[in-house]
């Protein structure tokens, strides 16, 4: 079977989820026009915002698709084959991801376009609001933890995989420049935009294809940056502190409008290529672990001749592919941005629902590029290296193979593009839960707390073996899913005071939460044995990540537990209280 049947099959399902459960979930929460939004109440020009659905929708799938629906889709076809990726991907984006969104989306806009936190605290009470606050904290630390590792990773120069091209091309070098000239031209849009304002069109002639002059440059200049992943993790980190402290006029608003298309093109790439190039599959369709239930699956651990951490296929499929099928941190999104630029209720349906099907579809995508390679050639390449080169075999379908280079590095800067977006948002907000937490305000304060925020990460890369992230990225994986069951939970003991059905919301929570918590158990589980048998270091004595996923995990669980007691007894809360009028926001008419 080809790459482009499956593409067809995948859209055909995905669009039918829109048309059907999408419209199945909409009339659940009777979505009202007449009701005024947030940003039609509260349109202050800055923060509350309204704005057409079709705009919203590309600031909003430009925000959530990052590099997570990248990275774990091919991480997990290494483990345990295409099929079972396939399968999770398309019913759990559907019936689990789409409907966190959304539900994420309207509970927002009904509460006044606040954050889950805050719903959380107005629903279940300040304890609940406060342990999900640390949680979020936590999880966070695990993105800037896994992708700072997996993006150093890609600016590293490895010339041997271009022998065959008879070139000293050192793509690592290559990728690194065309970034770093991305976020200098960010930096430049971001000034032109706040003191010369000249008209958006003009801005977009000059800057989008400016940004494709950034891979050509870095195509030419990739031997300026040759550096170890120890340079570039702390060349990322601190470019994080600082991103997180400048004005977002001046970076994240240019970088992410930039980013925007990139993150287009490369959708369009990848479709045209997947629909046009008539690549085979030759990865196996089941992993040989899917056998042997009980075998750990070293493509995980990142510790070669230690043992690994255990890798069963139920739970850690689910949430090694983490993004491209649910994900909690599209929550924070909804109710951060997006919930503040709704119009009209309606539109929650387009932005909420059918944004988390087309990030789904960017993991099809991921997942296509390592299933056109065989086993040989995709083990030990890191999922940055394998995106990229399939996105340049993808573009090289359209300009030929004498483009290949220049291909290779837009593929791997798309990546990195992706990626940046996701470490300063992440850095931000961990620098504003720290302020929220502590209640301090100030930028002196706000630098120490970012600070903090990535001087931990950056303490655990350094002292933990090379390429830990690919036993990180299993607990990254496994606090962004329980995140979105625990807002799945917020949401349905909001649904279930409002007298509403419940089943839509409460079996999507439960059996992420089953699948997550198992998860954590197992890593905590895998730690102890480690520390049991004083396996507290690897070969080069290097920390063990297993033991630092241990301790987190174990966090986890406690907050995760607490949020969830004081879920259930809001709710019977509610049930004694049946007679009286429901509390909490209504769900209209």
């Amino acid at each position: 079977m080809g790459l482009t049947l499956l593409a067809v099959c995948m859209i055909v399902l995905l669009v039918a989820g829109y048309l059907a459960y999408g419209r199945f979930i909409a009339r659940q929460y009777r979505l009202d026009d007449a009701v005024r939004t947030p940003a039609i109440a509260r349109n202050d020009g800055v923060d509350f915002v309204p704005a057409r659905p079709f705009y919203l929708m590309s600031q909003h799938f430009s925000a959530i698709a990052a590099a997570g629906p990248i990275a774990g889709p091919i991480l997990a076809c290494i483990a345990f084959g295409w099929v079972p990726c396939l399968l999770w991907i398309g019913l759990g984006v559907i019936f689990i991801g789409a409907v966190h969104d959304f539900s994420a989306l309207v509970a927002s806009v009904r509460h006044g376009a606040t954050s889950v936190a805050e719903m959380a605290k107005q629903n279940l009470g300040r304890r609940a609001g406060l342990a999900l606050l640390w949680f979020i904290w936590l999880a966070l630390l695990y993105v800037i933890l896994a992708f700072t590792q997996i993006t150093a990773d890609t600016f590293v120069g490895r010339a041997e995989e271009f022998a065959s091209l008879q070139t000293t091309f050192n793509k690592g070098g290559a990728v690194a420049m065309a970034s770093a000239l991305y976020l200098a031209l960010a930096l430049v849009m971001g000034v032109v935009q706040r003191f010369l304002r000249p008209p958006m069109w003009l801005v977009t002639l000059i800057f989008v294809p400016a940004t494709l002059g950034c891979v050509w440059a870095g195509t030419a200049l990739d031997h300026v940056f040759s550096y170890g992943i120890e340079v570039w993790i702390i060349a990322i980190l601190a470019y994080c502190l600082l991103a997180s402290m400048l004005p977002m006029w001046l970076l994240q608003q240019p970088r992410g409008y930039l980013g925007g298309f990139v993150l287009y093109l490369a959708l369009a790439i990848g479709v045209g290529g997947i629909l046009a190039g008539g690549f085979e599959i030759r990865q196996p369709a089941f992993g040989d672990n899917l056998g042997h239930l009980l075998n750990p699956i070293p493509v995980l651990t990142g510790q070669p001749g230690a043992p690994p951490v255990t890798a069963l296929v139920v739970p850690f499929l689910f949430v090694t592919i983490a993004c491209g099928a649910c994900s909690g941190f599209h929550g924070l999104i909804c109710g951060g941005t997006t919930s503040r630029q709704i119009s009209r209720e309606s539109h929650c349906r387009p932005v909420g629902f059918g944004c988390m099907l087309l990030e789904g579809f960017v993991a099809v995508i991921a997942l296509a590029t390592v299933m056109m390679l065989a086993p040989s050639e995709a083990a030990g390449q890191p999922p940055a290296r394998i995106y990229g080169d399939g996105l340049a075999r993808f573009l090289t379908v359209f300009l030929g193979s004498d483009a290949f280079l220049f291909c290779a590095t837009f593929g791997a800067m798309a990546f990195s593009t992706f990626v940046f977006d996701t470490l300063d948002i992440s850095t931000r907000l961990g620098r504003y839960l720290l302020q929220e937490l502590f209640k301090t305000s100030g930028r002196l304060a706000g630098l120490a707390l970012a600070g903090v925020t990535v001087s931990i990460p950056l303490a655990f890369l350094l002292l933990t073996q090379p390429k830990a992230y690919m036993a990180y990225w299993t607990l990254f994986g496994t606090s962004n899913q329980l995140l979105a069951a625990l807002t799945l939970v917020g949401v349905t003991v909001w649904l279930y005071r409002s007298g509403r059905r419940v089943w839509y919301t409460l079996v999507p929570a439960a059996f992420v939460m089953t699948i997550t918590v198992l998860a954590l158990l197992i890593q905590v589980w895998t730690g102890a044995r480690n520390a049991a048998a004083g396996r507290f270091r690897g070969p080069g004595g290097e920390l063990s990540p297993t033991i630092v996923n241990a301790g987190v995990a174990l966090a986890l669980l406690l907050l995760a537990v607490v949020f969830v007691g004081e879920a259930v007894k809001a709710a019977r809360a509610h049930a004694r209280a049946r007679g009286a009028p429901g509390a909490g926001p209504a769900l209209g008419s």
